[in-house]
């Protein structure tokens, strides 16, 4: 009988300590019910923004009119994925960054840019260069991630790199732990809520292994 393959859990945690970006809504639980004599179940509600931890965000989130993310399809965020390590690189991971593992690039590429993923908001994070978006989107990646809070820093107005991803139709995810994952090829499985009008949708991201 075959071992299964391993998972890696690229999501953080989500809750009460989630840092938000400032001026997000954090997130906020409350019991609607509690398990007691004529209520068999506890039952909770939620208040968040859809950035919040690992997430993907919708063409809607940088462009009035474009997709909402319960439109866009789900194959980006299903199938071969190369993790590339781009850490310590300053600001913006740039071109350069990546030469190293971009020989039959898999359509799915993830950066893992800081030794260990943030746990409260900080707007020293590096983000991609849009130069990196294009040249990934020449090479016919349909989907980008990084372990960083945006792909465009935190004091961007234009969100040049948001821009090229729509220009490419590219998806991305944000948000992600890469502590403890290797360089190499996986299997991404991070599948966004099919949400009818929203922004972005949080998603339980998972790496595993390719058999």
């Amino acid at each position: 009988m075959s071992q299964p393959r391993r998972l890696w859990d690229i999501s953080p945690v989500l809750g009460p300590a989630t840092p938000p970006f400032p001026g997000d809504q954090a997130y906020e639980q409350r019991w609607t019910a509690r398990i007691a004599p004529g209520c068999p179940v506890n039952l909770s509600a939620i208040t968040l923004s859809p950035h919040l931890g690992a997430h993907a965000d919708a063409p809607l989130h940088y462009a009035d009119g474009a997709p909402a993310i319960g439109e866009v399809s789900l194959e980006p965020y299903l199938g071969p994925c190369r993790v590339i390590h781009g850490i310590g690189r300053g600001p913006l991971v740039k071109p350069e960054h990546l030469a190293h593992a971009l020989e039959k690039l898999p359509p799915r590429v993830l950066v893992r840019t800081c030794q260990r993923a943030p746990t409260a908001w900080s707007e020293d994070f590096t983000a991609f260069a849009p130069e990196t978006i294009a040249l990934l989107a020449a090479r016919g990646v349909k989907l980008v991630g990084i372990d960083s809070q945006s792909v465009d820093p935190a004091t961007s107005k234009t969100l040049d790199s948001h821009h090229l991803l729509l220009e490419h139709d590219l998806r991305v995810l944000e948000n992600l732990v890469l502590d403890e994952v290797p360089e190499g090829d996986y299997e991404l499985i991070a599948l966004p809520l099919k949400l009818a009008h929203a922004c972005a949708s949080p998603v339980r991201a998972i790496l595993r292994e390719l058999s």
